[in-house]
């Protein structure tokens, strides 16, 4: 990965990550993770970051392994291998655990682990011209590391279609199957998303993140004691907690909560 390939950016509350490698697609590698999972640790436990958007520079969000690292993986044995897959892994576990609202900004080829990150934000906005694919046991591999993500997004029954086929599926498929929310005509992209983030600055930061752990923890678990207890607890510790409270008494005296803009 050349040098400068991820670029971020922190402007009036929004974290914008930029994929920056135009010219090989924002194609993935083992230096792009790295850089991928520092800027997850580091945006983490910032206040001032509201929200995080995860775009791609030039015509593709990314277009999947890039082919000299394809290649080096090849040559390695079973235990690299499977050293650098945990790596991809913990990175998109940092995504998609982040305590704040993540946007991915889409258009072009959307390839492999680029699905896989757009599977992994909470949102997704996408240009009509988007292409995806889960291509690879086209290439004799597995989407292994990104399937949960994947599964959590588009069900069981599609994932099976669309990981043995690896067929290329447009951005209206994709809005079919739930892999993204919105689909817009490339010119209207960043109108879109800027939209989403106008909706999200109207919502509490600590009440955001805490829906964020609460589907993690509940997502497909039975409606059992467990659940009725983790469900209660939360809603009664944002009820007794400062935003909360503040909110609440924003909405009675009808003026903005403090956290709005």
């Amino acid at each position: 990965m050349a040098d400068g390939a991820l670029k971020v950016a922190v402007d009036g509350g929004v974290a914008r990550v930029t994929l920056d490698n135009a010219a090989r697609h924002n194609a993935f590698d083992e230096a792009l993770i790295a850089a991928l999972a520092e800027a997850w640790r580091g945006l983490a436990g910032r206040a001032d970051v509201r929200a995080v958007v995860l775009q791609g520079q030039g015509p593709s969000f990314s277009a999947g392994a890039d082919l000299a690292w394809m290649k080096r993986a090849a040559g390695q044995g079973r235990e690299a291998n499977r050293a650098d897959a945990e790596k991809l892994a913990r990175m998109l576990e940092a995504l998609a655990a982040l305590p704040q609202p993540t946007v991915a900004r889409v258009q072009g080829a959307v390839f492999g682990g680029g699905v896989g990150l757009v599977a992994a934000c909470d949102i997704a906005v996408a240009a009509e011209d988007a292409v995806f694919s889960l291509s690879e046991v086209r290439l004799g591999l597995v989407p292994a590391v990104i399937s949960p993500y994947v599964l959590a997004a588009v069900g069981v029954r599609a994932a099976r279609r669309l990981m043995l086929t690896a067929e290329r599926f447009p951005a209206a498929e994709a809005h079919r199957l739930g892999l993204v929310h919105r689909v817009v005509p490339a010119a209207a992209l960043d109108d879109a998303v800027d939209a989403v983030l106008a909706d999200l600055a109207q919502g509490g930061p600590a009440a955001q993140a805490e829906v964020k752990r609460l589907v993690r923890a509940i997502a497909g678990r039975p409606v059992d004691a467990s659940v009725i207890a983790a469900t209660s607890a939360s809603i009664a510790d944002a009820r007794a907690g400062a935003e909360g409270r503040e909110g609440v008494a924003a909405f009675l005296e009808k003026r903005k909560p403090g956290w709005r803009p």
